[in-house]
C-alpha cells in the first residue's frame, strides 16, 4: 500500500494499492514505522537512461515514472544512484510485481513498486502536485473465518459423497438383475481403480503440472472448458434423483434419429440437462468477477467431487493405501521440494494453483474451493484475498471414506468407520490450517490429511479384528448373496379320514418326503400333504414317526405345482385301480 497525503494538510490521506517485490527491499508492516518522503511525479519520462533524470537528482524522493522500454532493473538502479528512497512506477496494465534476478536483487536496496494510471490520476486530482507519501506492507490477518466456511464445505462434501457411493455401491448390486423402467439409466455405471491405473494416474498428474507450470497460457483454457463439462455433468448427477421426484415432466421426445434424444428422455430430464450447461456458460462468461462468482464456482466444485466419489470406486484398503501414499509423497515433493529447482524459488504447486504472476492471461485454474477473506484488510484494495482448497485435498481422502462406508454395510458395523474416518479428516484439516497459520505459506493438505485417514482407518480395523477382511476388502469382488425367497404357509383344511382314497405305501413316502408334491382332483383345492390318509397302513407309520420326531410337514401352495401337476393328478386313480 502507498498512503498519499497533502503536505498542505488541507485533505485526509488515502490509501492506494501497489505490487512489490520483497526481494528488491521489504517494506514495514505498519504505516506508523513507514518513512514519509516527497513524492516526486516524473511520469513524463520513463528512466531508461541518464538522461531522464532531472537536475539535482531524487535526493531524499520518491520518484513516479512511467513503465517500459527497459527494465525494471534498469529504473529502479537509476534511481538508485541519483538518490533515490524508493520508486514508483506507473502502469497502463495489469499490475504485476516486478521481477529481477538474484544478482539484481542483492545490488538494490531500495523499495519498488507498481502503480495503476487510474490511481495516479487520482493522486494528483485528489492531492495536487505537492504530494507526501509512505510505502507499506500491511500484514494479513493469521486467521480468517473463511476457515470455516471452507471446513464445513469440504468436510459435508466428503460425508455426503462417501455416504451416497456406499450406500449406492450395495444398492447398485442387490438391483443388478433388475430391468430398468425406461430408456434411459437411473444410475451411472461405477469404475473400480487397480493399481496399474492408479500409477498411470500419478504420472499423468505429475506430466499435466509441469506442463502447466512452463506452458501455462496455453493450456489454462482448455482446463476451464474440462472444468464446465465435466460439472455440468456432476450437477446433473446430483440434482437427477430430486427431479424424478416431481410428478410432472414425465412425458418423452417424439421418436426421432437425433444423438442421445433417439433414447426419448424425458422432458423434465432434459430441462435439467440444459439447466446444469446454463450453470456452467454463466460461470464461463463471469469467472473473473470477484465479488460472487467464486459461490458459482464451488457449487460447481462441490457437485464435481460428489460426482466422482460416485462415480470411482476403490476396491480394496490395500488400494487405498497405495493411492493415499502415492499422491501424499506427490503433492509434498511438488510443494516443499521443487522451490529447490526453480529460478524463482517458487513451488510449482503453489504457482500453478494460485496462477503465475506473470501470466498474460491472469486466467485461474478453477480446481479449486475458493473462499474471500471476510476479515476487514486494506490489501482488499489490490485484490480480493482468497483461501483454496484444492479437489485433490477432496476426492483422494473423499475415496477412502467412501470404501470405509462400504465396508460398513458389508460387515454390518453400524458405520464406525465411515465415521471414524470422516472425523478423522476433519481433524487432518484442521491441522493444515494451523499449519497455514503458523507457517504463513501454502501447504500441502494431503501432508496432514493422508496419516490421520489411513491410520484411523487401520487402527479401527485392528480393534475390530478385521484387518484382513478390511485389508483385502472380501466380499467386494464377489456379488452380494440375494435376500432369500420367503414362502407363506397356506392353512389347509384337514380332509376327513373316511373320504381320504387308499394310497400305496410308496406314494405316502413319497408326500412325506417332498412336501410340495401333493394330489388334486380336477375341481378341488389344494391338499395338505402333510395329513395322510388314515387308510393306509404306511401313511400311519409315517404320521406316527413324524409326530414323534416333532417335524410337522409343512403346506404350501405354489401357482406352478398346480398348472404343472393337473395331469398327473387325472392319471392318479387310474394308477391306483391298477394297484388295487
Amino acid at each position: 500500500m502507498v498512503h498519499a497525503f497533502s503536505e498542505k494538510g488541507s485533505a485526509k490521506g488515502k490509501d492506494y494499492c501497489i505490487l512489490f517485490n520483497s526481494l528488491w527491499a521489504p517494506l514495514p508492516h505498519d504505516l506508523g514505522k513507514a518513512s514519509l518522503l516527497q513524492l516526486q511525479n516524473q511520469t513524463v519520462s520513463v528512466l531508461c537512461s541518464p538522461s531522464d533524470v532531472p537536475e539535482g537528482g531524487f535526493s531524499n524522493t520518491i520518484p513516479m515514472v512511467m513503465r517500459g522500454n527497459c527494465t525494471f532493473y534498469e529504473k529502479v538502479r537509476l534511481a538508485q544512484i541519483n538518490g533515490a528512497r524508493g520508486l514508483l512506477i506507473v502502469s497502463r496494465e495489469r499490475l504485476v510485481p516486478p521481477a529481477g534476478n538474484r544478482s539484481q536483487y542483492e545490488e538494490i536496496d531500495i523499495p519498488v513498486a507498481l502503480l495503476s494510471y487510474a490511481d495516479m490520476l487520482d493522486i494528483g486530482k485528489s492531492f495536487g502536485r505537492s504530494v507526501k507519501v509512505a510505502m507499506y506492507a500491511p500484514s494479513e490477518p493469521v486467521l480468517d473465518y473463511n476457515m470455516v466456511i471452507i471446513f464445513i464445505m469440504a468436510v459435508g462434501t466428503v460425508a455426503v459423497g462417501g455416504y451416497w457411493a456406499g450406500s449406492r455401491d450395495v444398492k447398485k448390486r442387490y438391483m443388478k438383475h433388475k430391468r430398468d423402467d425406461g430408456a434411459e439409466k437411473h444410475e451411472d455405471e461405477t469404475v473400480d481403480v487397480s493399481p496399474v491405473m492408479i500409477c498411470v494416474f500419478v504420472v499423468m498428474c505429475c506430466s499435466m503440472l509441469v506442463l502447466l507450470y512452463y506452458f501455462y497460457d496455453d493450456l489454462v483454457y482448455g482446463i476451464i472448458g474440462i472444468f464446465c463439462l465435466a460439472a455440468s455433468v456432476g450437477l446433473y448427477s446430483c440434482l437427477s434423483p430430486f427431479v424424478r421426484r416431481f410428478p410432472w415432466g414425465k412425458c418423452r421426445v417424439p421418436d426421432n434419429n437425433l444423438p442421445y434424444f433417439h433414447k426419448r428422455p424425458q422432458v423434465r430430464m432434459l430441462l435439467l440437462a440444459l439447466f446444469c450447461v446454463a450453470v456452467s456458460v454463466v460461470w464461463v462468461v463471469f469467472r473473473n468477477e470477484d465479488q460472487w462468482a467464486w459461490v458459482l464456482q464451488d457449487a460447481l466444485g462441490i457437485a464435481f467431487c460428489l460426482y466422482m466419489l460416485k462415480t470411482i470406486r476403490l476396491p480394496t484398503f490395500k488400494g487405498c493405501t497405495l493411492l493415499l501414499l502415492v499422491l501424499f509423497v506427490y503433492d509434498v515433493f511438488f510443494v516443499f521440494i521443487t522451490p529447490y529447482f526453480t529460478e524463482t524459488g517458487e513451488s510449482i504447486m503453489v504457482e500453478v494453483a494460485a496462477g503465475p504472476t506473470d501470466s498474460a492471461t491472469h486466467e485461474k485454474l478453477p480446481m479449486v474451493l475458493k473462499v474471500p477473506r471476510l476479515n476487514f484488510s486494506p490489501l482488499a484494495l489490490c485484490d480480493r484475498p482468497f483461501s483454496l482448497l484444492g479437489f485433490g485435498d477432496i476426492l483422494v481422502p473423499g475415496l477412502l471414506v467412501a470404501y470405509c462406508h462400504r465396508f460398513d454395510i458389508q460387515v454390518q458395523s453400524s458405520r464406525v468407520y465411515f465415521v471414524a474416518c470422516t472425523t478423522a479428516y476433519g481433524i487432518g484439516l484442521l491441522v493444515t490450517f494451523v499449519a497455514l497459520a503458523l507457517m504463513q505459506k501454502g501447504q500441502p493438505a494431503l501432508l496432514y490429511l493422508v496419516p490421520c485417514t489411513l491410520l484411523t482407518s487401520f487402527v479401527v480395523a485392528l480393534w475390530r479384528k478385521e484387518l484382513g477382511m478390511f485389508w483385502t476388502g472380501s466380499g467386494f469382488a464377489k456379488e452380494l448373496p440375494q435376500p432369500p425367497l420367503v414362502i407363506s404357509p397356506v392353512s389347509c383344511p384337514k380332509p376327513p379320514k373316511e373320504a381320504s382314497p387308499l394310497v400305496s405305501r410308496p406314494e405316502a413316502d413319497e408326500q412325506t418326503t417332498n412336501p410340495t408334491l401333493h394330489t388334486e382332483e380336477p375341481n378341488s383345492g389344494p391338499s395338505c400333504s402333510g395329513e395322510p390318509p388314515a387308510s393306509s397302513p404306511g401313511a400311519e407309520e409315517q404320521t406316527e414317526s413324524s409326530e414323534q420326531a416333532g417335524a410337522p410337514t409343512p403346506c404350501i401352495e405354489e401357482q406352478t405345482a398346480q398348472q404343472e401337476g393337473a395331469p398327473e393328478s387325472k392319471n392318479l386313480p387310474v394308477e391306483q385301480s391298477q394297484s388295487d
